[in-house]
């Protein structure tokens, strides 16, 4: 059994790496194609394609029975996008921060960590709370795609055009399907360390539905793409708190959890206010706030660690 696990995350890591690259890559051609700016293409096509394993790790928890999970999984994978991911991004190349995309995407990031800290301090995200969350998403989707709408009308049915598009739906399933391989292998793994639901969704579920967004944004930097790797960041936490939120809520109200309540929200809360600090009073996220962000993320897994010792 435990070999089967670590051949699921081996497996899913390398299926990550291969489908991540295909990702960037076929985005960026239909931004070009489609006269749609690539922080745009970064907000929706991989900012919300990314964070399809959360929702299907979600939903399949709360159904399961599994608050802890389903939850944890949202909280802490925008904190390791934030600390982690956008850290590790801006350590590898500086991420530019065109002004005026930051004004309307990270404010709807803020109202949106806002919302979900205010609806869960009751202690139960339900179906009406579930509503209000996806209510949410559809304005803001609709107000992004309408101010992006572009003149060119016939260049995705070019060739090349349909061609991106294919590599861009190979690289989304491919990165899909191997990060529910490599969680399915770690969760096996954790599980038999006897970990609380809570820090398993914060910690090893999180960072492994995460892992999408991680070699995205990776990628994104490496070809100097900064503008999709953050906007691949502000679109996943978007999707995460108002989309997966919003339909497993709907599926199956969910209790959160006090260490969540605690904890694990207000760091995610932290998180999001330093990433928008930081781009605010800057024209990019440099490799000192990189390696700020990374720092903080280690002493938070730290400070799990120490609480199931």
């Amino acid at each position: 059994m435990t070999g089967m696990m670590i051949v699921l995350l081996l497996g899913g890591f390398v299926g990550l790496v291969i489908g991540g690259d295909m990702l960037v890559r076929g985005a960026v051609t239909i931004a070009q194609r489609l006269n749609i700016s690539p922080m745009v293409i970064g907000l929706t096509l991989v900012g919300f394609g990314t964070s399809m394993p959360e929702l299907l790790t979600s939903v399949q928890a709360a159904l399961a029975g599994a608050p802890g999970i389903a939850i944890g999984n949202v909280i802490g994978s925008n904190t390791a996008n934030i600390l982690l991911i956008l850290g590790l991004s801006t350590l590898l190349a500086p991420i530019a921060v065109p002004r005026a995309v930051l004004r309307r995407d990270g404010g709807a990031v803020a109202l949106a960590t806002l919302a979900c800290v205010g609806l869960s301090l009751g202690g139960q995200l339900g179906r009406g709370a579930g509503a209000v969350l996806l209510c949410g998403l559809v304005v803001y989707l609709v107000l992004t795609l309408w101010r992006a709408r572009a003149p060119v009308a016939d260049a995705a049915s070019a060739p090349a055009g349909r061609f991106a598009l294919l590599h861009f739906a190979a690289g989304l399933v491919l990165t899909v399907l191997a990060a529910r391989a490599l969680v399915t292998g770690a969760i096996g793994l954790s599980a038999e360390l006897g970990i609380s639901e809570a820090v398993i969704g914060v910690t090893v579920v999180a960072v492994g539905t995460s892992l999408p967004e991680l070699v995205t944004s990776i990628m994104a930097a490496r070809a100097r793409q900064g503008d999709i790797a953050l906007g691949n960041i502000l679109g996943s936490n978007l999707f995460n708190l108002l989309g997966i939120l919003g339909v497993t809520a709907l599926i199956e109200p969910l209790r959160v959890p006090s260490q969540i309540l605690e904890l694990d929200l207000w760091v995610m809360a932290a998180a999001t206010l330093a990433l928008l600090v930081m781009a605010f009073t800057g024209s990019r996220i440099g490799r000192g706030e990189g390696a700020a962000l990374f720092a903080a993320y280690v002493i938070y897994i730290g400070v799990l660690a120490r609480s199931v010792i």
